[in-house]
């Protein structure tokens, strides 16, 4: 822990994560306005436009747009604040099923030799496809929506977790104390979950981050191209999707969710670039 806490991408990369997760989980709280508030008389207006809204009792209020709004008049700010939730919602979900589903099948494949040929010349065949047009391929098939989305990005990424876990086990096993621990009649499971699966939680721990980055910009790519999550879901994503057709005259609507999609990819990668140097022995040593 006094390692992580010195590594400066450590504490930049999570500090910046922090702040992203406090503004998804406060976003009632901090956006200004319903994002899905359709407004036709103030479309496309730049950041900093004032607007008066009268109540029922007579009374007004002057509402500034921070952000600007979108071509159907809804607060860019509001729909950017909650576009934080769905990306790491995704991020997220996305990692810790990647890397729990890749364990347990990677831990197969290393150990079990008797599997390892047909498991893994399936994760081959998933690899060989490139991973934007397999996550559209599953879209394809399911309803949009969050669900299938989290879905088309998990299955590009099991292939590279086990991978990884079927190296360590690979290497593990051939372990003195793996060896002692058979000899004294240690059942295969019991085997795997004491001896084998510790070697593998580090590298787990930084492969989980950088399929957190990765998910985040398949999900903005896939809502970019109009086959993710509906339109009427705040993401980043559908807001650039939203934005592109008038880039040049109003270039708010793609500025701002772009600089928060890019610190955050930023700062998870920098997590795991930290995470690898301080959990690495060898890194850890240089």
């Amino acid at each position: 822990m006094r390692r992580l806490l010195r590594n400066p991408a450590v504490l930049i990369g999570g500090t910046v994560l922090l702040i992203m997760a406090l503004i998804g989980l406060l976003a009632p709280f901090l956006g200004t306005m319903d994002p899905g508030a359709i407004n036709p008389a103030t479309r496309n207006k730049k950041p900093g436009f004032e607007r008066t809204i009268r109540a029922d009792d007579g009374s007004s209020k002057v509402f500034v747009h921070k952000m600007g709004t979108d071509s159907l008049g809804r607060d860019v700010y509001s729909r950017v604040v909650y576009g934080a939730r769905v990306s790491l919602i995704i991020a997220v979900s996305v990692a810790a099923c990647s890397v729990f589903l890749g364990l347990i099948i990677g831990l197969l494949a290393g150990y079990i030799r008797a599997l390892d040929g047909v498991i893994m010349r399936v994760m081959d065949g998933l690899m060989a496809i490139p991973a934007i047009l397999l996550a559209i391929a599953v879209v394809s098939l399911f309803r949009a929506g969050l669900a299938a989305v989290i879905v088309a990005i998990i299955v590009p990424e099991i292939p590279r977790v086990v991978r990884l876990v079927r190296s360590i086990v690979l290497s593990v096993r051939e372990e003195p104390y793996v060896e002692a621990a058979i000899m004294q009649g240690t059942r295969v499971p019991l085997l795997l979950v004491r001896h084998i699966l510790p070697n593998t939680i580090a590298p787990l721990i930084v492969q989980g981050t950088f399929i957190a980055a990765s998910a985040i910009l398949v999900e903005a790519i896939l809502s970019f191209l109009g086959i993710g999550i509906p339109p009427e879901t705040p993401t980043w994503g559908n807001i650039m999707a939203e934005g592109r057709s008038l880039f040049r005259i109003f270039p708010h609507n793609i500025l701002y969710p772009g600089i928060f999609l890019g610190l955050t990819v930023l700062a998870v990668n920098m997590l795991g670039d930290g995470l690898r140097d301080t959990l690495d022995p060898k890194m850890a040593g240089r």
